[in-house]
């Protein structure tokens, strides 16, 4: 049979709605309930019409999505197939995680005067607090002040119907997901890659339907205003489109403090090409030309860094929780699973040693992507591709973070689709991260923590070895 765009819009449609039937069926309800584990799932315990529909629509997104790259015709059919693939989830229950629940009650707690920075929300007392996670219910609120106040504001309007709070929050993150749409073609252009294919990557993802849309995680306002803020850097020629850009990038960290990692990247982006000379120079030397560039870098870095500034203090102040948030932080690394390679490294080490080597590894991951990011900024400063190098900045974060959940694979992908030619490793790492989670949320990850942790911890030494060699091996030929 040939592959058609025909086939590919109406064959992922069929697996959106098998996944819409899982929602329906076995979704994140508004009672916790005992968890539903893959092996009670798989085993029919729950009714055989749910690990079916889960299994077949999982397989069939990411057969379309992977598959459908190589017969896009054009941007705008992208996105209306994207479209119809959201509409079947859209009506029932979160997929994914129950996050959104934990979302409305910090909604709640800022609308009813609380300060959600400095409380869980079983403290304050949120008339929900039965359908939060437990793991979130005395943790305080690790999300910036934007997304407070809209969550405030949602609540606020939905009163006291929860369905209507979930709804409101799926618009938001619907309109983030729109703002994916409008950032990732022009992204695309600037860079000379296909806006169309890259439009495909990003928004027909399996992730993006099952865990930004129907899931409703606030990532998708985060990576919406990020694609944004840098196509506006990026096409910036006037300091005040620069300080629009650091504006747009100052309220997705006002979303989640992630999106800060892109900034310093966002300045070089908005540098003339002309910056400097043909060859890169020695890395213990500038060249002249590298010099002058470096004196012209204040002009945006002001632009970008001001409205940055501008927006965050606006946010910091209409919130009136001042930067309270970032203590939030400390408690985002709760969960424990292989899905980080730092902790996946930490719990192989407790498991053949007995020692409690989680945090230690953890935070060696959280140094080692400090001086990564560096690294990131000096080789996009070198030899060019700034916005390349955001992309790999996010992959670096996500990859370096003490946790990780399969949404966060849309912050690179987003911007990496748009500025480089395709990345198999990525796209793969992206379809994996799609069958990780049960439809009410329980992670693969947490059901095989410490095989997967040895299978992690192997393949990160295996890498090792092999680099090492290879950089030998260049050394000699050298």
């Amino acid at each position: 049979m040939r592959l058609t765009p025909r086939l590919v819009r109406w064959g992922g449609l069929a697996g959106s709605a098998a996944t819409a039937g899982t929602a329906w069926l076995g979704g994140s309800g508004f009672a916790r309930v005992p968890s539903i584990n893959p092996l009670t799932l798989l085993s029919g315990q729950r009714g055989v019409a749910l690990p079916i529909l889960w299994v077949l629509g999982t397989a069939v997104l990411i057969t379309a999505w992977w598959f459908g790259r190589h017969v896009v015709p054009s941007t705008r059919w992208a996105l209306v197939t994207a479209g119809l693939w959201f509409l079947p989830v859209l009506p029932f229950l979160p997929l994914g995680s129950a996050d959104v629940y934990s979302y409305a009650c910090q909604g709640y707690v800022q609308y009813a005067g609380g300060d959600p920075y400095a409380t869980g929300v079983a403290e304050f007392g949120c008339p929900w607090v039965s359908s939060v996670a437990s793991s979130w219910l005395d943790s305080p609120a690790p999300y910036g002040p934007l997304f407070l106040l809209i969550a405030a504001r949602v609540v606020a309007l939905a009163g006291d119907s929860l369905a209507g709070v979930i709804a409101g929050l799926r618009v938001v993150a619907v309109a983030g997901v729109a703002l994916i749409a409008v950032g990732v073609p022009a992204l695309a252009r600037r860079c000379g890659i296909d806006p169309a294919r890259a439009t495909w990557m990003v928004l027909a993802c399996p992730i993006v339907l099952v865990h930004l849309v129907s899931g409703t995680h606030n990532d998708a306002l985060m990576v919406g205003l990020i694609v944004c803020g840098l196509a506006l850097a990026v096409t910036g020629a006037s300091p005040v489109r620069l300080a629009a850009a650091g504006a747009v990038l100052g309220l997705a960290v006002g979303v989640k403090a992630t999106a800060i990692v892109v900034v310093p990247f966002a300045v070089l982006a908005a540098l003339p090409l002309t910056r400097r000379a043909t060859q890169p120079a020695p890395a213990s030397r500038l060249l002249p030309a590298d010099r002058r560039a470096l004196r012209d870098l204040w002009r945006p870095a002001a632009a970008i860094g001001g409205g940055l500034l501008l927006s965050t203090a606006a946010l910091a102040i209409a919130s009136g929780r001042g930067a309270g948030w970032v203590a939030g932080l400390l408690r985002s690394g709760d969960s424990v699973t292989w899905g980080s390679p730092s902790t996946a490294v930490g719990l192989a080490i407790e498991f053949g040693t007995g020692l409690h080597a989680v945090p230690v590894t953890r935070f060696l991951g959280v140094l080692f992507l400090a001086v990564l990011l560096v690294a990131l900024w000096w080789r996009a400063w070198r030899h060019g591709a700034a916005l390349d190098h955001a992309g790999l900045a996010l992959a670096a974060t996500v990859l370096c973070a003490p946790v990780f959940h399969p949404w966060y694979a849309t912050w690179p992908l987003a911007v990496l689709a748009a500025t480089r030619v395709e990345n198999r490793w990525l796209l793969g790492l992206c379809a994996f991260a799609a069958t990780l989670t049960t439809p009410a949320g329980y992670n693969w990850a947490l059901y095989t923590r410490i095989p997967g942790a040895l299978v992690v911890t192997a393949a990160l030494v295996t890498l090792l070895v092999v680099t090492v060699r290879r950089h030998r091996a260049r050394r000699v030929v050298a």
